[in-house]
């Protein structure tokens, strides 16, 4: 997978591309990830990239012309699955959102600044608009690496164990069920008896249960999103 970042502060992905299940799959070969500055296409002397908006009101907008000068030169390269502008008014970004995307070849990321992104990037260039949650950042980036990771770690190989990623959170609807390690007892609390049974059948059963459980005490309207899809 190849995923193209457009950003006003590319330096912000230094790290984080490094680090962690992103820099893993970029060491393996498993994702190839380009951080492309904004201002390399701003105009004028001072490579600008915003201006006033029309109609008066306060803050700025990003321009036309450095967003398309940027993404019409990548996509001249390569044919993209989808350009995904991060937005709080976009669609919430979830976990078979991810699933779909983690299957595609190739992924324009374009982080909103400023006020706004002028309109007709949105409505030209932009194939999905993502957003994680009904909360207002002071940047793209930060939903971008969120989306990034969510996708990433899912491509087959990433992980250690390519399973784990199967019975995560969502992936079935419901949250992921309760887990223990050694020590069995500590400080007065034990593990559930049946995790140490070595019986597969009842641990499955009580996992299931026990995601069951936990699904309708701190998410219940997950539960009633699977009953009115059946």
């Amino acid at each position: 997978m190849r995923i193209d970042i457009i950003s006003v502060i590319p330096d912000f992905f230094a790290s984080p591309l490094e680090k962690g299940l992103l820099g893993i799959a970029r060491r393996k070969g498993l994702a190839e990830i380009h951080v492309h500055n904004l201002h390399d296409y701003g105009l004028g002397r001072y490579q600008q990239v915003d201006d006033a908006p029309f109609g008066g009101g306060a803050g700025m907008v990003i321009r036309p012309e450095p967003v398309f000068a940027c993404i019409e030169k990548l996509q001249a390269e390569r044919a993209y699955d989808e350009v995904i502008f991060m937005t709080p008014d976009g669609e919430r970004f979830e976990q078979k959102r991810a699933n779909r995307l983690s299957t595609v070849e190739n992924l324009i990321v374009l982080c909103g600044h400023y006020k706004a992104m002028d309109e007709r990037i949105r409505q030209t260039l932009v194939t999905l608009e993502l957003s994680v949650g009904d909360v207002v950042l002071s940047g793209g980036e930060i939903p971008a690496l969120m989306v990034m990771d969510a996708v990433v770690r899912l491509i087959p190989g990433v992980l250690g164990d390519g399973e784990s990623a199967l019975t995560d959170s969502f992936q079935g609807e419901l949250l992921d069920c309760s887990w223990y390690t050694r020590p069995a007892e500590f400080r007065g609390m034990k593990v559930p008896d049946v995790l140490l049974s070595g019986h597969h059948e009842k641990i499955e059963r009580w996992r299931q249960e026990n995601a069951r459980e936990r699904t309708l005490r701190r998410r219940p309207e997950l539960l009633r999103r699977e009953s009115e899809e059946e």
